[in-house]
């Protein structure tokens, strides 16, 4: 007798199987519509909330951190300068988010069907993205404005890799969240101290100022964090204006690498087990 599917007890390291994923793509596909969706229902302005939210927070930051505390912003305008960096971080931690409750959320799924859980890791992350490039479109009408107006700010050619970057970020926010994910089915506490933790590392990541801005003796602690060069880099790519050390995007590539294969190895072990502990 052939099995067209076979679920096994074997621990793996890694158990992706990419043809399942394949198989289940409209699953994939429902998740990442459902996911989009529901964000907004039965709201008034609905997808326009993607726009309205980062530019009200655009708006304080330029009041609090441009006008009232005076930082600057290495000659990028404020508005440029803040919506783009709250653009990559809103769409680092809706990934972050989004996958760090994915065992809870789903345990009434997870518990009474099977198909590879990985679906709705991919979904999440992929529905994060299309609200991203909704940012992203209305951060380019803003530079084009700019770009019009005379301002000296200009994209490099590097800009066109952004899609790159999507995936970097994407990988890095999705991998935490995957860890955070098997780790909360057990101790409820992470994921009520993970807002507080969010909120923190933002101010910890030069979203609201330059890397320029930060003294010397403590530059070095951004190597740590390993959204610090994306979002410098991005400045740097699409307005000209920025500096970032090759060795800080080397050592944000190799955790975001690290992170996502250790995301990986706890979410497929985790999987197997989650009902258990749910």
């Amino acid at each position: 007798m052939h099995w067209d599917i076979t679920v096994s007890s074997k621990f793996k390291l890694i158990d992706i199987k990419f043809r399942e994923l394949i198989r289940y793509r409209d699953l994939v596909i429902m998740y990442f519509i459902r996911d989009f969706t529901t964000t907004y229902k039965q709201t008034i302005l609905g997808p326009l909330w993607h726009i309205i939210s980062p530019l009200l927070s655009t708006l304080v930051y330029a009041f609090i951190f441009g006008n009232v505390a005076r930082m600057g912003t290495d000659g990028i305008p404020f508005l440029l300068f803040y919506y783009g960096g709250t653009t990559l971080w809103t769409y680092f931690s809706t990934c972050l988010n989004s996958a760090s409750v994915i065992f809870i959320n789903n345990s009434g799924v997870f518990g009474k069907v099977y198909f590879p859980r990985l679906a709705v890791p991919i979904a999440t992350t992929f529905s994060s993205m299309l609200r991203m490039f909704i940012q992203f479109a209305v951060l380019m009408v803003f530079l084009i404005f700019y770009i019009y107006k005379g301002n000296p700010i200009r994209p490099s050619v590097q800009a066109f890799l952004f899609p790159l970057m999507v995936i970097w970020i994407g990988a890095l926010g999705t991998g935490l969240g995957m860890i955070i994910s098997a780790i909360t089915t057990k101790y409820r506490d992470l994921q009520h101290l993970l807002n507080l933790i969010l909120s923190l590392m933002m101010y910890v990541t030069p979203v609201v100022y330059p890397l320029s801005q930060v003294p010397d003796k403590f530059r070095r602690l951004f190597y740590l964090n390993p959204m610090s060069a994306p979002v410098e880099l991005f400045r740097i790519w699409f307005y000209g204006l920025g500096n970032v050390p090759y060795k800080m995007i080397l050592s944000s590539l190799a955790a975001t690498a690290i992170v996502l294969f250790i995301g990986l190895i706890l979410f497929t072990r985790n999987a197997r087990t989650c009902m258990d502990v749910i």
